[in-house]
């Protein structure tokens, strides 16, 4: 279904470093550390109480118990991480994605997730950008788990001027720009003129590529395209061998810039395993919806369909009963 978004003039956050927490992982080849794959949540048991409430196992049959634990058992090596960058503007997060790493499978897969999406938090309707303000990465983190009905096993903040400092590192990036893009805002310091194509993009220009909304048909989704092709582009330029040289600078940059509860070991394991897979096996693609003021409604079918193929970190499918989407 086509979704439609309204223009509104905002200071976006650029576009998420989802691959600042993989290249960390690269110092692996000249940095002598302990690594270990990240602990898989035993929040299944979060999960189950908050479907089906504290009191469940006591009121269940041993057949209906051991369907519960089935439907909640975890696939090996699976792991979501949802990443995340605040709003320089209202301290909110403007871009989400949650990631997939799938590591049996070979597949990186992200979904963005709309700022405006409808959700309930603290027991009001808000926009899911809100949920930040509210609670921070725990409370956004609950927040996106609740309507997809799967764990968020790991969160990552990153702070907009990493944006800059990783794409100076890597020597910019070279990137085709699909619209053109003639934009102006004093209030937001924003002068934005590029023209469509090709184009060897530094720090500052790809951050003013990456925030630019107008121009095109839809704007916060195609904003949110244009974010998902940028970080393929990143991913294929890091993901070289002359990007080994350059490991003391993505570090510096993830020390300061992002903060997560993955610790040094899990990110250097992590970014092995990222890495191995290559730059083709990392996909991105934005939760389905329709913009309905004031929110983006989620199409119930569509997202169930996204998260069975690429976000569930179940052996089995979820279900319609399993997602919380508002309407």
């Amino acid at each position: 279904m086509a979704s439609r978004l309204r223009r509104r003039k905002r200071s976006p956050w650029a576009v998420t470093l989802l691959l600042l927490f993989i290249l960390i992982g690269l110092c692996y080849a000249v940095v002598r550390v302990y690594f270990r794959a990240p602990d898989q949540k035993t929040g299944d048991s979060v999960m189950i109480q908050r479907v089906n409430g504290p009191a469940i196992a006591e009121d269940l049959s041993d057949e209906e118990a051991e369907a519960l634990r089935s439907h909640y058992e975890r696939k090996p090596g699976f792991w979501t991480i949802l990443v995340s960058g605040a709003d320089d503007e209202n301290g909110g997060t403007d871009t989400n994605i949650l990631v997939a790493v799938d590591t049996e499978s070979g597949y990186v897969f992200g979904a963005s997730i709309a700022r405006d999406t409808k959700s309930l938090i603290n027991g009001k309707l808000h926009k899911i950008n809100f949920a930040y303000n509210a609670g921070g990465m725990e409370l956004l983190a609950d927040t996106v788990s609740d309507q997809l009905g799967i764990p968020v096993d790991y969160t990552v903040l990153v702070d907009l001027r990493a944006f800059e400092a990783l794409v100076d590192a890597v020597g910019g990036v070279d990137f085709y720009i699909p619209i053109d893009m003639d934009y102006e805002d004093p209030y937001q310091d924003l002068s934005i003129h590029f023209s469509k194509g090709m184009r060897h993009l530094n720090g500052a220009e790809a951050l003013k590529v990456v925030r630019c909304r107008n121009g095109y048909a839809s704007q916060d989704i195609g904003r949110m395209q244009t974010q998902q092709d940028f970080l393929k582009a990143v991913a294929q330029k890091m993901l070289t061998p002359a990007s080994l040289t350059r490991l003391d600078d993505y570090c510096k940059i993830f020390v300061e810039y992002v903060d997560t509860d993955l610790n040094v070991g899990n990110l250097v394991w992590l970014g092995g395993s990222v890495a191995a897979m290559g730059a083709e096996n990392i996909h991105f693609a934005t939760l389905p919806g329709e913009w309905k003021s004031p929110y983006i409604y989620l199409n119930q079918e569509e997202v169930l369909a996204m998260v069975n193929q690429y976000l569930n970190p179940y052996t089995e499918d979820r279900t319609a009963e399993d997602l919380n989407l508002l309407t």
